[in-house]
């Protein structure tokens, strides 16, 4: 019995990594915004795998705001919130719910649709040919915590999404090693701006694009990327922007 555990696990495990080492569209990070992208993507087709360097996908959204386990969202987000059936109160203008719901629903819906979760797995690079990104270089997250000296495996993907959240990992590592020129305003990361609700709610949405050949910022990367605001527990540019990345994809498919 306890072999057989182990042999199916491992056997299983190996041959879902084997399959998603070739992919159509890697998104990582696993907030909302990814986690939206790749239940759209998914849901036509497209082979699509997410990475989450935590053990748990979902980013931001889990502990709603200081552990309140509430967000909300703009009530035009309804029909997200539909497809998602995520359950939802109404107050004023927005939609009010329960945050772990929601995230599991997220989870739930994006997997069901053929989005396969590798977590606890960090990006430390990606892979460049002839000017556009073509793949990311990936290690076990616990690796890069403990500092260790463990070289990485390779994962080719056709278009990368960096859904990142504030930190923009993807594209700074990009930056950083390439000195490349960004499709900013600067050409550089402009870095994430202090908090300021509507104006970060509108901005998340218009920067979600592609900053360079093959590189997609999606949510709250799509804002420190671009030099916009932050939002906190309003999550309806997240939900929005994820769904806009996917049809950006689609649309070039």
């Amino acid at each position: 019995m306890e072999l057989l555990i182990s042999f199916g696990i491992v056997d299983s495990y190996f041959s879902k990594l084997k399959n998603n080492l070739k992919v159509d569209v890697a998104i990582v990070g696993g907030g909302p915004s990814g986690l939206v992208a790749g239940y759209y993507l998914a849901k036509k087709g497209i082979k699509v795998v997410l990475l989450e360097r935590k053990l748990s996908p979902g980013g931001g959204m889990w502990g709603g705001a200081m552990m309140f386990n509430q967000i909300v969202v703009q009530k035009d987000t309804l029909p997200i919130i539909n497809e998602f059936g995520i359950s939802y109160s109404t107050c004023e203008e927005f939609l009010l719910i329960d945050s772990v719901h929601a995230t599991s629903a997220l989870i739930y819906k994006a997997t069901q649709a053929g989005c396969t979760i590798l977590n606890c797995i960090s990006v430390e690079d990606v892979v460049i040919h002839e000017n556009k990104i073509s793949g990311l270089v990936i290690n076990w997250a616990p690796v890069h915590r403990e500092g260790l000296h463990v070289d990485p495996l390779i994962l080719m993907a056709n278009v990368v999404i960096d859904g990142t959240g504030h930190d923009c990992e993807v594209v700074r590592t990009l930056e950083r090693k390439n000195n490349v020129s960004l499709n900013t305003t600067s050409g550089k990361v402009m870095g994430e701006r202090s908090l300021s609700v509507e104006e970060a709610e509108r901005t998340t949405l218009e920067n979600t694009k592609e900053v360079y050949p093959g590189l997609y910022i999606t949510g709250m990367a799509a804002n420190g990327v671009c030099g916009s605001f932050r939002m906190g527990p309003i999550f309806g540019g997240m939900l929005f922007s994820g769904k806009k990345v996917a049809d950006l994809i689609l649309s070039k498919q």
